[in-house]
């Protein structure tokens, strides 16, 4: 991880706050998936019944699930800060184009991250007892906007194509996984 970790709360809410393209809304959509993500990997933590460990099964576990997808989160931030800068280098249409098409393959990849995150949030949260559902449901929560998010920044690079399709198909998961968790 580049600089990004290393800031305070507080260093990191006030670069967002600058007069800079980035961080931004990828940046920040990002770093929602990861706490979501946190949250999501808590309340499976808790949860988890010692006993019901098999040792020698090597699945991760849903609070390992949740570990890896806030370490993706949080290598896409850090990915988010930079990908906006060949779309304002631009000198041509064309080039503009392309660098769109490339900087919205990180939102997308947040978007399906965070619809990942939603989804295991319904898993956690439906075994959870109750006093870490809330935070389960919290992460689930979370992760849908994230995800919806970050398809709008795709869907405001480009109107079509794999990756449009891929950033709108996670958006629609997460808030799939939204709906049937906190009804």
């Amino acid at each position: 991880m580049g600089d990004l970790i290393e800031q305070t709360l507080e260093e990191f809410l006030e670069s967002v706050g600058e007069d800079t393209p980035a961080p931004g809304g990828g940046t920040s959509s990002a770093i929602t998936v990861a706490l979501a993500a946190a949250l999501v990997g808590l309340a499976a933590r808790i949860g988890e019944d010692p006993d019901d460990a098999d040792e020698s099964d090597d699945s991760d576990g849903p609070a390992d699930r949740a570990a890896e997808l806030r370490a993706d989160a949080l290598r896409l931030a850090e990915q988010e800060l930079t990908s906006y800068g060949p779309v304002l280098k631009a000198a041509t249409p064309a080039d503009r184009t392309t660098a769109l098409d490339g900087a919205s393959e990180p939102p997308a990849q947040i978007a399906e991250t965070a619809a990942n995150v939603a989804e295991l949030g319904v898993q956690v949260a439906g075994s959870a007892s109750p006093a870490v559902r809330g935070d389960a449901l919290t992460g689930v929560i979370l992760a849908e906007a994230a995800a919806a998010a970050a398809a709008r920044l795709v869907s405001t690079n480009i109107t079509s194509g794999p990756v449009f399709d891929r950033a709108r198909a996670a958006a629609e998961r997460a808030s799939k996984a939204r709906e049937s968790g906190t009804v």
